[in-house]
């Protein structure tokens, strides 16, 4: 962002998030578009498992579309935007073009936005929106491909990858035993860490898979995974034999994770294409634990390959490989 620029973020109401705030210069407006207990969109809620959507996240989205839209063009109608940038394609793109008429639309894809992209009876109002977008930012290659596919004239498209706070994320030894005393885990004991939702396309099912053997072989190592999701109570249970090495905090407040970083000898990400298609762009998490000084090991697909060197930085294994 350059000096002077006027940034303002529009986002759906939900829980613990402020009605509006600014900081660091980018002003920050909610938007309501339900009851309160009815607003179940976003902040990793619309789908179980990262799979199917959640029959009151649909029931809801005509009601999300209608209120993004009406939001956008209040904000649009005082004139002074050179841009509107839709995170996510379904649903902001579709909320976003017709609002912005007037205003270059650009869309930046995350990973579950292209999995709904690809639904039958959303593809082809997905295709009316690519087809009006100045540009398309994707953060793997993969994502850029499949949504292009649906309709975004050639040239559009972009892949850029994240990056991180290496302020924030960055090794410190001095803070190493934080989160090992939290967790009961000693000193000296090598740490597996795997960070993000329990949910299908992170591949965490795939360490519970070779759990019994990963505990024999190597008697002294802890595994955390730290997060929350449809899928952490199966995991819990999976792991249970093992309760006092195999540890499940939850979801991590986000300016405590740089700590769990720390405490951690390996980080992993195994992850899949769910049977449905979904999969990451490039997870943040890879790149918050590089920062930290972390190896990687993780799957070779999607945007993964951008930050992982095989070999160099970490280790890229086969997506159906358990054991890699």
């Amino acid at each position: 962002m350059r000096g002077g620029d006027r940034v303002r973020v529009l986002l759906p109401s939900g829980p613990d998030v402020p009605a509006a705030w600014d900081e660091a210069g980018v002003e920050a407006r909610a938007f309501r578009y339900a009851p309160r207990r009815c607003e179940v969109l976003g902040y990793g809620r619309s789908l179980r498992a990262d799979e199917a959507t959640r029959p009151a996240a649909l029931l809801v989205t005509p009601l999300y579309l209608l209120a993004a839209r009406r939001a956008l063009r209040r904000e649009l109608a005082g004139g002074g935007w050179d841009l509107v940038h839709a995170h996510w394609v379904v649903p902001n793109g579709l909320a976003a073009r017709p609002a912005a008429r007037r205003v270059p639309l650009a869309i930046g894809l995350h990973g579950s936005d292209v999995f709904l992209a690809e639904r039958p009876g959303v593809r082809l109002a997905v295709g009316r929106v690519l087809r009006r977008t100045a540009v398309m930012t994707a953060c793997s290659p993969e994502l850029a491909e499949r949504v292009a596919s649906l309709g975004l004239p050639a040239g559009r498209s972009h892949v850029i990858p994240y990056g991180v706070d290496v302020e924030l994320f960055r090794p410190d030894p001095a803070r190493r035993g934080i989160w090992r005393q939290r967790l009961e885990i000693p000193a000296a004991a090598p740490l597996i860490l795997g960070v993000g939702r329990m949910a299908t396309k992170k591949g965490f099912h795939r360490l519970m898979e070779i759990l019994p053997q990963l505990m024999a072989e190597f008697p002294a190592v802890h595994l955390v995974l730290a997060g929350g999701g449809d899928r952490l109570a199966e995991f819990r249970a999976a792991a249970s034999p093992w309760a006092g090495r195999v540890h499940f905090p939850g979801p991590v407040l986000h300016d405590t994770l740089p700590d769990l970083y720390r405490a951690a000898d390996l980080f992993v990400l195994p992850a899949v294409h769910d049977r449905r298609g979904n999969v990451d762009g490039l997870p943040n998490v890879i790149l918050e634990a590089m920062a930290s000084g972390l190896p990687v090991v993780a799957s070779a697909i999607s945007g993964i390959p951008l930050a992982v060197e095989d070999g160099v930085t970490g280790r890229l294994v086969g997506e159906a490989d358990p054991r890699g």
